[in-house]
């Protein structure tokens, strides 16, 4: 019993289904990378960091940072040597053995989901800020979720989810165009902010620099307090780039196109995210935007520049939703494989005529419509990182696995001294996790608790898959 928990699998694309359509070349990966990284992390999460951190969340966004980075690279060998979708899950598979993918196709359906949700969540705080600069009132009642005050539903969160989700059903060349469209719209949004803002720094506005210390400490309110507490929730702002890899089965070239798009958006998104952080943290004292549901809107209108700031929050509300869009496209494609294996009910595995899951994309929308109908942003982003850190550790092990048992295994990109960086990772995940508050610690415990339950006395043994 113990050696058929751990049994490994090398994966097959096509087996269980029809084949996905190659339709993805590297700028479409480079932009859904993009797309992915750049949205609620530094347009919402920004706040929320400096309200835990204060103007030190310039060190959070670094150390986060840093360990993506080195996450990053093992994604990028592990995507190249094993072009097939299923991201972090396909790579455990064939690993680290099926318990263990099962534990983190587990973790990322938890990740996915509410990455999708947060992400929703913070596209309603702008949309609702833009309404009201036209001269539009959402009630308050309908622009938030029962935890926060004089909420009951977020209806704009709920709404601009199945709009991408229809978006996604009409096929992946089509929301790949769209996206790259996107992308470049909010890329053009941040350097406008930067533009604004810079010039008005300030370097008294940094001072003190870290009022909420360097550690990790609980307050009086159970929540995580400094510079390793903000970080292990603005985490958040720089994955995405793990939605890159589960577009394997689509990429034209993927030994090559998956690299670029992983390391290319993980750098690019690093450069714009500290130089709109450093613009906030000088132009604004941190207070005054900490724990805002739009803060670059609102420092900008501390500047004096309402019309800029209207702008912005358009900006944001078009934009945002690429992210909702990689991810919902990232999730879908990791049901897929795991319908493929024997793990969900075959019927998900099912494509539609136009080469896209569409059952599975709209059972997703769903769930995370729920989610983001009724929970706070703090409480799912944190409880999202949970997931992200157990995959990005994961796939860390897969390299040191697969390098000690099949050193001589083709590998298109070679994570540079991986001895070294792979551990950073683990480490850093391990670090971060332990980072977090201790509710949502709990209860990505029990999460993963009940997997194991429904993947011992359900999963287990409908595998279709031949292992090794």
């Amino acid at each position: 019993m113990s050696a058929s928990l751990f049994r490994r699998k090398m994966p097959e694309p096509e087996a269980g289904g029809a084949a996905l359509a190659r339709t993805l070349s590297w700028p479409h990966l480079v932009a859904l990378g993009v797309g992915a990284i750049v949205g609620t992390g530094i347009l919402t999460l920004i706040g929320v960091g400096a309200d835990r951190a204060g103007p030190a969340v310039l060190v959070s966004f670094a150390v986060a940072g840093a360990i993506c980075a080195c996450a990053a690279l093992c994604y990028a060998e592990m995507a190249t040597t094993i072009p097939a979708a299923g991201s972090a899950y396909t790579y455990s598979y064939a690993a680290l053995g099926e318990v263990i993918a099962w534990v983190v196709g587990w973790s990322l359906i938890l990740e996915y989901s509410l990455v999708v949700s947060t992400v929703a969540v913070g596209w309603s705080g702008y949309a609702v800020g833009f309404l009201k600069g036209l001269g539009v009132i959402v009630p308050p009642a309908l622009a938030a979720g029962p935890g926060v005050a004089g909420g009951v539903v977020n209806l704009p969160a709920i709404l601009v989810i199945a709009l991408v989700a229809g978006l996604l059903m009409l096929g992946t060349r089509e929301s790949a165009r769209i996206n790259a469209v996107l992308v470049l719209l909010k890329i053009a949004t941040l350097v406008l902010f930067v533009a604004v803002a810079l010039p008005r720094f300030d370097a008294s506005h940094l001072q003190p620099f870290a009022p909420l210390g360097w550690g990790s400490v609980a307050g009086a309110d159970g929540v995580k307090r400094g510079v390793m507490g903000a970080a292990a929730i603005i985490f958040f702002a720089f994955y995405g780039f793990d939605a890159i890899s589960t577009a394997a089965e689509e990429a034209k070239r993927p030994e090559r196109d998956l690299a670029i798009g992983i390391v290319g958006s993980m750098a690019a998104c690093t450069l714009i995210y500290v130089a709109v952080a450093a613009a906030a943290l000088g132009a604004v004292p941190f207070g005054r935007f900490a724990s805002s549901p739009e803060p670059l809107a609102l420092i900008l209108r501390e500047l004096g520049r309402p019309g800029v700031a209207t702008v912005v929050a358009a900006a944001a509300a078009v934009a945002l939703p690429t992210v909702l869009l990689a991810f919902l496209y990232g999730q879908s494609r990791i049901f897929l494989v795991m319908a493929r294996d024997g793990f969900l009910p075959p019927a998900l595995a099912r494509i539609s005529s136009r080469g896209t899951p569409v059952r599975i994309t709209a059972a997703t929308a769903v769930l995370v419509a729920a989610i983001a109908g009724l929970a706070p942003l703090d409480a799912i982003a944190a409880l999202a990182n949970a997931g992200t850190l157990c995959a990005f550790a994961a796939v860390a092990m897969s390299v040191l696995a697969l390098r000690r048992r099949e050193p001589e295994r083709r590998r298109p990109f070679r994570t540079p001294l991986a001895w070294v960086v792979a551990p950073a990772a683990i480490l850093g995940c391990a670090y971060l996790f332990w980072s977090l508050q201790s509710e949502t610690q709990l209860a990505f415990l029990a999460w993963n608790a009940a997997g194991l339950a429904l993947y011992l006395i359900y999963a287990r043994k409908r595998t279709v898959a031949e292992t090794r």
